[in-house]
């Protein structure tokens, strides 16, 4: 069976793997919007972000993804700086050398770029909004995410299914 090519020269499979994650990414951090946002968020969706590592075209979803799931923060400047942070953070998982230092860019990028934002919106520390975006990234990025896809790495077709 072969597939279809849109006019663009992408395959169909491909968008409809890139709209699903997009849409898993806004699904995820929408149902759980409770720990998503704010200074102290855990936005389980950031462990998608390690997909980027296997291959590239996820991030666009992501961006994407990240883009419409901020239009239900309670700040407004999530759409923009958030979705920077996410877009900066996928060009630093494309070089790097492993999973677990790609896990560190989504961690560094929020923390920089969304502490900054809560700093200006919330007028508090920016250290103090830093270390909190911080650990909310690395406990589910750099410890559920990396735990995760190493145990997907073990999988094959799961593999396939994600690299092709």
């Amino acid at each position: 069976m072969s597939e279809k090519k849109q006019p663009s020269g992408f395959p169909t499979l491909r968008i409809v793997k890139l709209a699903f994650v997009a849409a898993l990414y806004v699904a995820l951090t929408y149902a759980l919007g409770f720990m998503a946002y704010g200074n102290i968020q855990f936005r389980v969706a950031e462990a998608l972000m390690l997909l980027c590592f296997y291959k590239k075209d996820y991030g666009i979803a992501l961006t994407v993804g990240c883009f419409i799931a901020n239009m239900f923060s309670p700040m407004a400047l999530d759409m923009v700086f958030g979705t920077a942070a996410t877009l900066i953070a996928v060009l630093l998982i494309y070089i790097s050398p492993n999973v677990f230092v790609a896990s560190l860019a989504p961690v560094l990028t929020n923390a920089v770029i969304v502490g900054a934002e809560l700093t200006y919106c919330f007028e508090t520390p920016f250290w103090l909004n830093a270390v909190e975006v911080a650990f909310g990234e690395f406990v589910c990025v750099s410890v559920v995410g990396v735990i995760i896809f190493k145990l997907v790495e073990k999988n094959s077709a799961v593999m396939k299914l994600i690299t092709e």
